[in-house]
């Protein structure tokens, strides 16, 4: 095993972290798991050919189907603190000290603490990220309550596609999940569990029932080690890929002894249909901020069966997150035009049955909160099983008509190049025109431009074609519009965004669709080379 020196800074937490067993547990979990990750990885592989060469379209498998008619089998009822999950805080990068303190403090049910969407996965962050965690845990944070009182911890480790530059095992670097999944548990699972506060989880981007099957044995074999009971860890899978949205009466079975249940969003899920089919013209995704949202039919029908699907097995189903951020100033027009919007949106997820959902602003907690004790009725809503609905494939995979507008293409243009820039700076989201944005919108607003590119689509405005050279040109207003109204002027930032624009550019312009954003950056010299540099330079975290 080989790990990398302390970021300059964080000598103690990297020595509380990495001690002699917590190392030699690491070693253990990755070089067991190791090639089962591989496995998996090859299987997205496998399975995105098979589609491209048959042309087919995914359908409910066949050789599940005893899974899927079977009705006897239910998943492991939650713990007391998972019953009523009607507000997360979403999107909280725990390297954040002082706002996940604020979060700890909340009235939330949950944080989300994120390693993955909303986390730039830095070296520092991710140690400053689990030692903070650590500290909660412990309750060694300021002002904070004890574990057992405070919102219950979700923790997010990394998706299988992220993997840890700074750690090999066995000449190999290891897996972003297994390396966060494994400091988290050695350090604070039997603490959790003792205060009936977890180990719990969120699992991004699984894409088949063979990968929650991968995490179930997985948490087997961690509980085992660390002689806590089967069944103590519970997760929440966010269903973010049209794949796994065949799967989901699998993804829960595979997790039966250990699911808190589904979760559904739809940035991440409108992005994948680009992954998987956006080079099919029949798939052509039309302009996010104006045709796709979640009345649509494809995202209505994929709400309405993770519904269905975990409410029948007696699992949880937890809606996406509002993005929108409150004004400060709470009597003006616009502060009431932004709850109007937010209440309307997640009404529709309360009246379509689930159980929880989550939020960026802290001050959306309480109004959102409000809106559950005045349209449902105790805890959850498992007793909604939604016998209404019949959803077929055809609902799942029917895009949603429209075009494109000048307006929503500059939108995916900007909100691109500030994911980067931001990666750059060594932050996970951004905020851009009063929401929030992360990896999920950064996702689906690259996977737009490049698709509306490879299919020369025209916009709404004017007929112009969607080319190389309009978003080129498109992207030089941005940048001048940005520049203007930003504190992106200082040279250094002015640089770092001049250095997202070209990267944008390249990620949008080829041949072949990059599968994440995220993994394209991640083994990136660009982004690599800016954080050893700052990591040589030392600077301090309020630069990171």
């Amino acid at each position: 095993m080989e790990l990398s020196p302390s970021p300059p800074g964080l000598e103690v937490e990297y020595g509380e972290l990495f001690t002699t067993n917590s190392l030699r547990f690491l070693h253990e979990l990755i070089s067991t798991f190791d090639e089962e990750v591989d496995q998996v990885l090859r299987l997205r592989v496998s399975r995105k050919a098979q589609l491209d060469l048959s042309g087919d379209l995914p359908r409910f498998p066949e050789a599940t189907a005893f899974i899927r008619s079977d009705p006897t089998w239910r998943v492991l009822p939650v713990p007391p603190r998972l019953q009523k999950r009607h507000v997360d805080i979403g999107d909280l990068a725990p390297c954040n000290t002082q706002r996940f303190i604020q979060g700890l403090q909340s009235p939330a049910q949950g944080i989300q603490v994120d390693f993955d969407d909303g986390n730039c996965p830095t070296y520092h962050n991710q140690i400053k990220g689990i030692h903070n965690v650590y500290k909660a845990v412990h309750n060694q944070l300021p002002n904070t309550p004890p574990i057992s009182q405070a919102p219950v911890l979700m923790l997010r480790p990394r998706a299988w596609n992220m993997v840890e530059h700074n750690m090999m095992v066995e000449g190999k670097e290891v897996p972003g999940p297994l390396f966060d999944f494994g400091l988290l548990m050695f350090h604070c699972g039997k603490k959790l569990f003792e205060n009936k506060s977890g180990p719990f989880f969120y699992l991004s981007k699984v894409e088949s029932y063979m990968e929650a099957r991968l995490w179930n044995k997985i948490f087997v074999w961690t509980q085992h080690k660390l002689g806590l009971p089967l069944g103590s860890i519970k997760a929440t899978v966010l269903i973010e890929n049209v794949l796994a949205a065949f799967e989901m009466e699998e993804i829960l079975y595979e997790l039966r002894d250990h699911s808190a249940g589904l979760n559904c969003g739809i940035w991440d899920y409108s992005a994948s249909f680009v992954n998987k089919f956006g080079h099919r013209k029949a798939f052509l995704l039309p302009d996010r901020s104006k045709y796709v949202n979640m009345e649509k039919r494809f995202l209505r029908s994929y709400m309405d069966l993770l519904v269905q699907t975990c409410h029948r097995r007696g699992a949880l189903a937890t809606g996406g997150m509002a993005a929108l951020l409150l004004p400060q100033d709470q009597h003006s027009a616009t502060y009431q035009t932004v709850l109007a919007t937010v209440t309307r949106l997640k009404l529709l997820e309360i009246k379509a049955g689930v159980d929880g959902f989550m939020v960026y602003d802290l001050d959306l907690i309480e109004p959102m909160q409000e809106l559950f004790q005045l349209h449902t009725h105790g805890d959850n809503q498992l007793h909604q099983v939604r016998d209404d609905v019949a959803i077929t494939p055809e609902d799942l995979l029917s895009m949603p008509a429209g075009g494109v507008t000048l307006y929503g293409l500059k939108y995916n243009i900007a909100v691109g190049i500030l994911f980067i820039e931001a990666w750059l700076s060594g932050k996970g989201h951004f905020f851009y025109r009063g929401q929030v944005e992360d990896s999920a919108t950064a996702e689906i607003s690259r996977s737009q431009v490049w698709q509306w590119i490879r299919h020369q689509a025209r916009l709404e405005d004017d007929g112009r074609v969607v080319n190389r050279q309009l978003v080129t040109d498109l992207t030089q207003e941005v940048i001048m519009e940005l520049r203007t109204h930003s504190l992106c002027s200082l040279f250094r930032a002015g640089q770092r965004l001049l250095t997202a624009e070209d990267m944008f550019l390249e990620v949008a312009q080829k041949r072949d669709f990059p599968e994440f954003i995220t993994t394209y950056l991640n083994l990136d010299h660009t982004f690599l080379s800016a954080h050893t540099t700052e990591q040589m330079e030392g600077l301090p975290e309020s630069k990171l």
